[in-house]
C-alpha cells in the first residue's frame, strides 16, 4: 500500500525535476514536470525514446486541462463529463506554456485525467501537470506492475508500487475535427462509446506522428513474436515456443502457455495482456506465438497491440 508520505516524496522529486514511475489505471507511467523542458528531456533519455514521438500530459482536473490548451471547444466538456477521470486522451491545440519538447514540436498536446488515486494525488501534490509515457524502454512491453518498470528502467529516480494496474493497456487517444472525432490509438474506451457523445469522422490518414502509439512496431518483447493468423516460418517448433492463448482452446505441444481469459472476456484479456507477454519473454523458450482475439470492441485495441508487438517478424505480403 502506498502511503501519503511516499507520494509526498515522489511529488518533491517531480518538483525537483526528477523522474517518478507511478501507477495509473492503464499502465505504469514515467513522469516528469510537464512544464520543465529539462525534466521532460530526461524521460526521452531514460526511455531511449525518439524526440519525434510526443508525450501525454496528465492533470487532476478539467480546469487544469484547459490551462494547457487554447481550445474553446465545448466538446471537451462533454467528453470530460463522460470519460474523465479515465483512459481517454484528447489531442487539443496547445497553450504556449506547454514546452515544445513535450509535443515534439507540434502545436497540439495530448491530455487526460487518470482514474487512479495514486496518480491523482501525485499530480495534486506536485502542483504541476505531469508528462508521462509508459514506464518502459521505447518500443518494448508496457508495464502493468512495478517489477516490470524496475526490469526495464532500474535507473528511475523514484518508483511508486501500486500493485497491478486495472485496465492493462494504454488509453484510447482521439483528436477532434470539424465533423466529429477520429481514433489515433485504440484502447479500452471504444469508438461506439465515444459516438454516444460526438460523431465519428475519420480524416485523411496521418503521415506524421501526432500522438503516442502510431508507430507500426511497438510493445515488442525481447524474443521473436509471431501471430498465428500470419504465415509462420517453416522452422517453428512448438515444443520450443510459448503460446499466448486467447482462452486455452488449443494449447497442446507448446512448452509454455499463457491464457488471457478462460471465459473469453475481452476486458480480462486486456488486463492480462502485457503481464502475460512479460512472463513469456522471461520463460525458457525461443519464440512466442500469439492467438488472435475477436476484433470487436476492446478486441480492436488488443489486436492493435499484438500486431505491433509482432510487426518486425510479420511476413511481407
Amino acid at each position: 500500500m502506498i502511503s501519503s508520505a511516499h507520494i509526498s516524496i515522489a511529488a518533491k522529486y517531480i518538483r525537483d525535476g526528477r523522474l517518478v514511475a507511478f501507477p495509473t489505471e492503464t499502465v505504469y507511467g514515467l513522469g516528469a514536470n510537464a512544464l520543465d523542458p529539462q525534466a521532460v528531456m530526461k524521460i526521452f533519455e531514460l526511455k531511449e525514446r525518439p524526440s519525434f514521438d510526443p508525450l501525454i500530459v496528465h492533470v487532476a482536473t478539467v480546469e487544469d486541462a484547459k490551462r494547457l490548451t487554447i481550445t474553446q471547444d465545448e466538446r471537451l466538456d462533454m467528453l470530460a463529463e463522460k470519460f474523465w477521470p479515465g483512459p481517454l486522451t484528447i489531442i487539443l491545440p496547445k497553450n504556449e506554456i506547454v514546452p515544445n519538447i513535450v509535443t515534439s514540436g507540434l502545436q497540439t498536446v495530448g491530455i487526460r485525467i487518470p482514474n487512479h488515486p495514486v496518480a491523482l494525488d501525485l499530480i495534486r501534490q506536485s502542483g504541476c501537470p505531469i508528462a508521462a509515457p509508459s514506464a518502459n524502454k521505447f518500443g518494448k512491453i508496457s508495464p502493468t506492475r512495478a517489477k516490470h518498470v524496475f526490469k526495464q528502467l532500474p535507473g528511475v529516480d523514484y518508483l511508486l508500487d501500486g500493485g497491478k494496474t486495472q485496465v492493462g493497456i494504454e488509453s484510447t487517444i482521439i483528436s477532434l475535427n470539424d465533423k466529429g472525432f477520429e481514433i489515433l490509438r485504440h484502447g479500452i474506451i471504444t469508438q461506439e462509446e465515444i459516438e454516444q457523445i460526438i460523431p465519428y469522422h475519420t480524416l485523411v490518414e496521418q503521415d506524421n506522428i501526432i500522438s503516442p502509439g502510431m508507430l507500426k512496431s511497438h510493445y515488442s518483447p525481447n524474443k521473436p513474436m509471431y501471430l498465428l493468423e500470419d504465415d509462420l516460418p517453416p522452422t517453428i517448433d512448438k515444443s520450443r515456443a510459448g503460446l499466448l492463448s486467447f482462452f486455452g482452446g488449443n494449447t497442446s505441444g507448446y512448452k509454455v502457455v499463457e491464457i488471457l481469459s478462460r471465459d473469453k472476456n475481452l476486458r480480462t484479456c486486456a488486463v492480462n495482456l502485457f503481464a502475460a507477454i512479460h512472463r513469456l519473454e522471461e520463460a525458457n523458450i525461443d519464440y512466442i506465438l500469439a492467438e488472435s482475439v475477436p476484433e470487436k470492441g476492446i478486441g480492436i485495441a488488443i489486436m492493435d497491440r499484438l500486431r505491433k508487438a509482432a510487426y518486425k517478424y510479420r511476413p511481407i505480403k
